[in-house]
């Protein structure tokens, strides 16, 4: 089984890297200021949110963020899986399902009552896997975003 462990203000160097290139990957433009700014606060112990640090925290090999926010629908806290990244290398192994696979279980015992991911329409091989670990997609939403 992969570790996944709550990251630390330690950890910030070493998760640094993966987020970029999570970025890079998926086409996000974040200035590496913006980018220590997002990220410190929540290995600083935020109430919104947490990284799980995925592998050897020596040398990690992912990483997944989650948002936490409150639900009236799903009747309290809710989690909102923002980013989760497995280095290129390691891929295709099973990691990224044990990962989320083991999140609704951490998090549910934390008193999260419902957790939620994005995925882009035309990824075909990342909404099968989400599929298998019961997520589903809620008939007649869908996600709308604007930017401040």
């Amino acid at each position: 089984m992969t570790a996944m462990t709550l990251g630390k203000p330690e950890d910030l160097e070493r998760l640094l890297p993966l987020i970029a290139a999570f970025h890079a990957e998926d086409g996000i433009d974040l200035s590496d200021a913006a980018r220590r700014a997002a990220v410190l606060p929540l290995l600083e112990g935020s109430p919104h949110g947490a990284i799980y640090v995925i592998g050897p925290a020596r040398a990690p090999i992912g990483y997944a963020c989650i948002s936490f926010g409150w639900s009236l629908a799903f009747g309290g806290l809710d989690g909102f899986v923002d980013e989760i990244y497995i280095r290129p290398g390691v891929r295709g192994r099973g990691i990224g399902m044990e990962v989320l696979r083991g999140l609704p279980k951490a998090l549910g015992a934390a008193g999260i009552k419902a957790i939620h991911l994005e995925v882009r329409r035309d990824n075909a091989k990342a909404r099968a896997l989400y599929q298998k670990l019961h997520f589903e997609m809620r008939e007649g939403y869908g996600l709308m975003s604007r930017v401040l």
